[in-house]
């Protein structure tokens, strides 16, 4: 990060700052976007279309024109089968979802909400459109989840799940964008629409259990049943997300150990410490937002939370509090090929551009294929469906893996099995995952690893993009000479979005911003922190250098 640390990380938010939800929900039905103005347009970027109905950037014009563009793309693609359709716990989350629900009865879309009118996890969808569609070849479900993950709590966000259960790719997004920009350019005209009520009485909602399949299947990606006799005790916080009600039913069908240390679901998030900057925000990768069950660490042999949507999680040991995002990954990827004995000898470990050059090193001694990809969990999709991947993750505490049988379990990321294998490590092996980690670092290597965020305006940004690595003529990085340099990833060949340099103890990439005024840079060190930083340093004087060309 390149900002200033708040003094209020960590504390307890200030309750006269918290969200006004009446004034929220009328700025999502009274606001229109003008769509002339690009922040006020539809924009899917890696997780959908994100913003606050404040701004005009998530009003109910966004829902309908998006709304109607999905029912436009599923058609076109002939997927006929229902629509699964499930919300976080953000405030505009419901109102999106009535929205949503009087175009798609309209478009006579049998959808499926929950059965009881809750909250459902992102993994979940993804799982209930797995299950639905295996077997099958013609009838596909898709899905739709309502959730900004774990933005603040003024924005909401709407992705689409195409029936392979995860995102869907650059294809889809891009048709439905345009699709929903043209509508709201034609100021709606074309949307199909019913009134809710009717919507809701209509054939085409149907309620749907999304909890006990879920629960159910469980025993066939975690080895529950090793958890609840270890009686390792484990600390659950849901973040006031969508997952808070499943966790009840896991506890009491597998008998584990586990205590929900909050269970409370309120829209201003009023329960949670300020992050970084001083906003509410449920990241489960920050120690600021994680600052409660970092201090119950004591309590648990290990414990874990989720973000809002339950796709990303935050592991917080004794041993070492709140782990790195991408030391977990490590750990979880060592454990997985440790004990999935039925995972083929194929089947390789996915990871992010971005993500850890630790994960390349477990990838060498564990003798499995590498897969390195750009950013986005869609790229994963394809192999965790076949089962070419046995585990695919992302710098920014996101990661699926595959059942026990090396068969599919979800396309999308699931944090709760990524908690739920933090507690059968710690079962299994008589020390935390980030004892697990001292280990694995001591025999491979412990990396020194930092973002920071840099302003960059639109013409800056596109030049990042547009980089090749010649322009640059860098030969060496920080006393060593370069081994590799990207723009297209060498695990699929698709482009980065920027530029990837690496030598023998260390790496630096470039990836500008699709949505602000900023491009990251991502550094890692195998060597010090002093290394690190002069890493970094290149690192910005070549992106000076891609400024002026």
């Amino acid at each position: 990060m390149s900002e200033t640390i708040s003094k209020t990380a960590g504390k307890p938010t200030d309750q006269g700052k918290l969200l006004n939800v009446p004034r929220l929900v009328t700025a999502y039905f009274a606001g229109w976007p003008d769509p002339a103005i690009p922040a006020q347009r539809v924009s899917f970027g890696t997780s959908g279309h994100r913003g606050s109905a404040f701004d005009n950037a998530f009003n109910e014009a966004h829902i309908l024109a998006i709304t109607q563009a999905i029912c436009l793309y599923r058609a076109a693609q002939g997927t006929t089968g229902p629509l699964f359709i499930g919300i976080d716990t953000h405030a505009l989350s419901i109102p999106a979802l009535a929205t949503a629900l009087e175009v798609l009865a309209a478009n006579e879309v049998l959808t499926m909400v929950d059965a009881q009118g809750g909250f459902t996890p992102t993994p979940v969808i993804s799982h209930a459109i797995l299950g639905y569609n295996r077997g099958r070849q013609v009838g596909l479900a898709d899905g739709i989840v309502i959730t900004p993950s774990h933005n603040p709590p003024a924005d909401g966000g709407f992705k689409y799940n195409a029936p392979h259960g995860g995102p869907a790719d650059t294809g889809a997004t891009s048709w439905i964008e345009r699709t929903a920009n043209t509508l709201l350019e034609q100021k709606l005209a074309g949307v199909r629409r019913i009134p809710y009520e009717r919507a809701l009485k209509s054939a085409h909602v149907r309620r749907h259990d999304y909890v006990t399949p879920y629960v159910a299947d469980l025993a066939n990606i975690i080895d529950m049943e090793r958890i609840r006799a270890s009686g390792v005790s484990i600390g659950i916080d849901p973040l006031g997300g969508a997952a808070v009600h499943f966790w009840a039913p896991i506890i009491d069908r597998y008998r584990i150990s586990a205590t929900v240390v909050n269970d409370v679901v309120d829209p201003t998030f009023r329960f949670m410490t300020d992050d970084w900057d001083g906003k509410i925000r449920m990241d489960c990768s920050s120690p600021y937002a994680m600052t409660r069950l970092i201090a119950l660490r004591e309590k648990f042999d290990v414990a874990f939370a989720n973000d809002t949507d339950a796709d990303r999680h935050g592991i917080v040991t004794r041993s070492s509090g709140l782990m790195n995002p991408n030391h977990y990954l490590a750990v979880a990827i060592a454990y997985l090929w440790r004990t999935r004995t039925q995972w083929g000898s194929k089947c390789g470990v996915g990871k992010t551009i971005v993500s850890s050059a630790l994960i390349d090193r477990v990838a060498r001694q564990i003798d499995r294929p590498l897969v390195e990809v750009p950013v986005g969990f869609k790229w994963f999709v394809d192999g965790l469906y076949n089962g070419s991947l046995g585990f695919g993750g992302e710098e920014s505490a996101g990661a699926s893996f595959l059942r026990h049988d090396g068969s599919v379990w979800s396309t999308d990321k699931d944090g709760l099995i990524a908690g739920l294998l933090a507690a059968e490590m710690t079962a299994r092996d008589g020390i935390d995952p980030g004892s697990s980690y001292i280990r694995i670092a001591q025999a491979l290597g412990a990396p020194f690893y930092e973002r920071i965020d840099a302003p960059a305006n639109a013409g800056q940004r596109q030049r990042l993009r547009a980089l090749s690595p010649d322009q640059l003529g860098i030969q060496d990085l920080a006393g060593e000479k370069i081994t590799a340099t990207y723009t297209k990833a060498p695990g699929n060949n698709e482009p980065i979005g920027g530029l990837k340099i690496v030598a023998d103890s260390g790496w630096f990439a470039l990836r500008p911003s699709g949505t602000e005024d900023v491009y990251k840079i991502y550094a890692e060190s195998f060597r010090s922190e002093d290394h690190l930083h002069q890493i970094q340093a290149e690192a910005q004087a070549a992106s000076a250098k891609a400024f002026k060309l």
